[in-house]
């Protein structure tokens, strides 16, 4: 981030605006929504802004700006036509050190206003650090058109039984906890449906009838999938944002891991070819061991978890431990990695059927069953495969499929780190070391390559 997202509260505070149009009038609007004390200056002023002087809401001074006008401000909005105005007000405000914002010139400003959603007391600000507010505006507008006005209703609720929760549960995560369930029950519709008195009695059963279940562990195994964040699930981004303890695997983007509650613990346990932080024996036992002191743990992997992901390895010791979990798929890396790529896995011309392979086994051995992976008309995903990539290439061709044979390696696919290697099973090896891969990468064998020149849409870093 190059700007800090912050919310001062500015109740009966001196907040200057400079200018007298309209979009001092929207600012000046802004300002007393949130109970600043407004002083407006300029030598023209326009008839709504007269109005709110009128009536005693603002202030106006009807002159030209100067520097002594910002004393005891604590932020200050040009919003003035004149670009000299706007710069002067910006230089004064940094020497006073005062929060400056100058509509539409990011470069003079100390913070800039996002575009607002109310739900008071819930205020959602959207930002684009100044780059582009109209696209800060439009997401807005889908942000609006997904959250009840209602929900304003509901945080207020919260808020008048705050105390009555806090004295009922001990710690910060018991009551976090509560409250995630309470805003997952019925309460949350009979506010929407305007039954907020029925929605009190409800939330104060609740405190009351608790019965200690707040300390419940659990595990979610979710599937991170292959690496765009856009392509998780609605559950698996409801699920990041409760726990308590994320256990992450490397193969787990940069971008997802942003998504994961921001005061979550964090604990890594990738693992890669002869590199294990933890063996997956120990992360079983480290699922259970967290989920039975009461938390929320959150098993990301990379792509889905039961597609060479050992997420059956992982619930059969959940089991052993009578620990509920859940199980969340994702996008594998078949699937998201050669779709960005622009390769199908099948087509009615080139290939009926699709072959998953792990390009290594539990004891790092390449002993696949190679007759199956050459028979034709089909594709062959091998995940895993970077480093026996010469082997494989050399045992496919030894049993008998064309070393003309299409192949294409898939760099971190579907993030803008994507990088694609094509080539014959008789190069590919001497392709891929020129470029210089690094894992993660996804192998695809299979006429459906050709049609990557075709049909590639995604452009990293475009």
């Amino acid at each position: 981030m190059q700007a800090l997202p912050i919310f001062i509260n500015i109740t009966n505070r001196l907040c200057v605006v400079i200018g007298g149009g309209d979009v001092a009038t929207r600012k000046v609007s802004m300002l007393l929504k949130a109970n600043a004390a407004v002083t407006l200056i300029s030598p023209e002023i326009c008839h709504e802004l007269q109005a709110l002087a009128e009536a005693k809401k603002i202030q106006c001074v009807q002159a030209t700006y100067s520097k002594h006008q910002l004393e005891g401000a604590c932020l200050v909005i040009a919003a003035t036509d004149d670009e000299a105005v706007n710069k002067a007000v910006s230089v004064d405000a940094k020497a006073l050190g005062i929060p400056v914002n100058v509509v539409d010139a990011p470069d003079l400003c100390t913070f800039t206003m996002g575009s607002i959603i109310e739900r008071s007391p819930v205020v959602i600000a959207i930002s684009s650090e100044g780059n582009a507010p109209v696209l800060a505006r439009y997401i807005r507008t889908k942000i609006e058109a997904m959250l009840p006005a209602g929900y304003g209703r509901i945080a207020g609720i919260a808020g008048e039984f705050r105390d009555k929760v806090k004295a009922k549960f001990a710690t910060t995560q018991a009551r976090r906890r509560f409250w995630e369930d309470v805003l997952q029950g019925p309460l949350v519709e009979r506010v929407l449906s305007g039954q907020e008195q029925s929605a009190r009695a409800l939330l104060q059963d609740l405190i009351d009838q608790e019965n200690g279940t707040a300390n419940k562990g659990e595990v979610f195994l979710v599937g991170g999938g292959p690496g765009d964040p856009d392509l998780l699930t609605f559950r698996a981004l409801r699920l990041m944002q409760q726990c308590d303890v994320c256990v992450y695997d490397k193969l787990v983007s940069p971008e997802v891991m942003e998504l994961v509650r921001r005061d979550a613990e964090l604990i890594y346990v990738g693992k890669s070819r002869d590199q294990h932080t933890l063996p997956q024996e120990e992360i079983n036992v480290l699922l259970a061991k967290l989920a039975l002191q009461g938390k929320r743990v959150l098993r990301l992997k990379g792509g889905d978890p039961f597609i060479f992901g050992r997420g059956g390895e992982e619930i059969e010791t959940l089991m052993e431990y009578g620990i509920p979990f859940q199980v969340v798929p994702g996008i594998t890396a078949a699937n998201g990695v050669s779709s960005y790529a622009g390769i199908p896995l099948t087509h009615r011309d080139y290939s009926q059927a699709c072959l998953f392979i792990t390009g290594h086994l539990k004891d790092g051995s390449l002993d696949l069953d190679w007759e199956a992976m050459a028979r034709p008309r089909q594709t062959v995903v091998i995940y895993m495969g970077l480093v026996g990539l010469a082997q494989i290439c050399e045992q496919l061709i030894k049993h008998g499929v064309s070393p003309d044979m299409p192949v294409a390696v898939v760099q971190q696919g579907t993030t803008q780190r994507q990088k694609v290697v094509t080539a014959t099973l008789a190069d590919l090896a001497e392709k891929v070391a020129e470029a210089g891969l690094k894992a993660p990468c996804l192998t695809i064998i299979g006429e459906v390559v050709h049609l990557r020149e075709k049909l590639a849409w995604f452009e990293p870093g475009a």
